[in-house]
């Protein structure tokens, strides 16, 4: 994840998630798919021990962050995209909680 992060981002540390849209010009057309969604599988099991969830909940998690990055969300462009962010993750966790 270092490498990756280090390689596309410019980033020379690990991270949890990596998205990379498939295209760079806004969302793909209608059924084609949206990009790669790269999570540390360490790196979750590590999270989800420290925030004393599941593991399978921070697994979702991190995929639905990835997710809403490959759909345009951006946290790292200012407080409200991150306030924006954080409360799509929450609905759609919320969401597919009856899932369970």
């Amino acid at each position: 994840m270092r490498r990756l992060n280090r390689q596309y981002r410019g980033l020379d540390k690990t991270t949890d998630v990596l998205s990379f849209p498939l295209c760079e010009s806004g969302l793909p057309a209608a059924g084609e798919p949206l990009g790669d969604i790269v999570i540390s599988v360490p790196r979750a099991a590590a999270q989800a021990a420290s925030y004393d969830v599941s593991f399978r909940e921070e697994l979702l998690r991190l995929l639905l962050h990835g997710l809403l990055h490959l759909l345009g969300y951006d946290h790292e462009k200012n407080a409200y995209q991150k306030q924006r962010m954080q409360r799509k993750e929450k609905e759609l966790i919320h969401a597919l909680a009856p899932m369970d």
